[in-house]
């Protein structure tokens, strides 16, 4: 059995890329098997893997040359824009298996819920919460209610029917994707999403260490519209103040003015960006992993954090879609409010339900394990294109 990865995307292809997403699903692949290989356009870089193939877009547009590598299946990653429409088209015309991963909460036309897309685009934005941010505001959704509708959807719908499944990284997502595909094929095209997580490196495990009372946040803090650096150093030092026993890690590029902030606070431990090893022996330390950030399509860091034992905990958030799956196996709690006391009453609330017996590492760990490791999400595609 052969099943490749796509990216269309001139990216590096060093041990970075294969850490996540395409790069690692072909990890996956291999792990549980199968033969496998990414494919990327652009010229060799000196730090490629092996495994990786460089190619022109007039090879991924060539039914042809798909052909010649005589594959199972493609799980292609290209976000269903209309520029890489040709390059789905050539891999369906060449008689191979197509999956469309979409790295999306769903929300992708104003036309699946209007007031949740409406209030996402002021999310991803910025509006009122950084400079430029109503100017953002505005372009994207003028953009999204006059040429999204007129053209993107339906262009995003011509490249969607290339596909033999349609992936969703989550259920939120995939409800999303099943509405718009019913707009645009109806009940037989919508069939064809399923629900097809990110992988998580198998590495992120639970290794049996007694968990202590502490909280571990990963983000790249120097992006203040996304991760919220503002909000996180607040909650935790509300959350310091008022435990005296909890202690916090955070992991990621630090500002000048998180380093200030953290040397300040003995129960901070700022780690900066550190190996994947060193995250999961955090992370099998730690009770609970927070996610401060306003939006996010799946948050690969809280899935692994879930793999390594931790409950997590984030906002109720249509633009957060994976966290109502994330805490639905007595995994997590989602904050009530996306405010600072919303969030410091959530993760007080799980670390209370750790105190009292209500979270199990070694569960949490194994039940998404089985759904999120990268070999079992390359299974999990194999046996969807089984079904077909």
């Amino acid at each position: 059995m052969r099943w490749f990865t796509c990216t269309p995307m001139d990216f590096g292809g060093g041990p970075d890329f294969f850490a996540r997403d395409s790069g690692l699903l072909c990890r996956g692949f291999q792990e549980a098997g199968v033969e496998s290989r990414a494919i990327m356009p652009g010229a060799s870089r000196p730090d490629d893997e092996p495994d990786l193939i460089r190619t022109g877009y007039a090879d991924l547009e060539s039914p042809a040359w798909w052909r010649g590598h005589e594959l199972d299946g493609v799980v292609l990653y290209a976000w269903g824009r209309a520029k890489f429409r040709k390059v789905a088209e050539a891999i369906r015309e060449a008689g191979i298996f197509l999956v469309l991963n979409q790295d999306s909460g769903g929300l992708v036309s104003p036309r699946l819920d209007p007031a949740a897309w409406w209030r996402e685009q002021l999310v991803v934005s910025g509006a009122g919460r950084t400079p430029g941010g109503w100017w953002r505001f505005s372009k994207r959704a003028a953009r999204g209610l006059t040429i999204g509708l007129a053209l993107s959807d339906p262009l995003r719908a011509a490249h969607l029917r290339a596909g033999n499944v349609i992936a969703c990284v989550t259920p939120v997502a995939a409800d999303h994707y099943r509405h718009f595909c019913r707009i645009y094929g109806g009940e037989d095209f919508a069939a064809r999403v399923r629900v097809v997580p990110h992988p998580v490196n198998p590495l992120f495990r639970f290794d049996g260490s007694p968990k202590t009372r502490s909280l571990a946040v990963i983000g790249r803090w120097d992006d203040a519209t996304q991760k919220r650096p503002e909000l996180m150093m607040e909650a935790v030092t509300n959350l310091l103040d008022s435990d005296f026993e909890v202690t916090v890690d955070i992991v990621g590029h630090a500002t000048a003015e998180l380093r200030k902030w953290a040397e300040k606070r003995d129960r901070v431990r700022l780690h900066g960006r550190i190996a994947p090893e060193a995250i999961a022996e955090i992370l099998s330390r730690a009770q609970v992993a927070w996610c401060p950030s306003a939006f996010e399509s799946f948050h690969i860091a809280s899935g692994e954090a879930l793999c390594c034992g931790c409950s997590v905990v984030a906002a109720v958030s249509p633009s957060l879609a994976a966290f109502p799956w994330f805490v639905s196996e007595a995994s997590g709690t989602l904050a009530a409010t996306d405010d600072l006391a919303g969030h410091v009453a959530a993760i007080r609330s799980e670390l209370s339900a750790w105190d009292h017996g209500r979270r199990d590492g070694a569960a949490i760990s194994g039940t998404w394990q089985s759904r999120l490791h990268a070999p079992e999400v390359a299974r999990l595609v194999i046996s969807i294109a089984g079904e077909r």
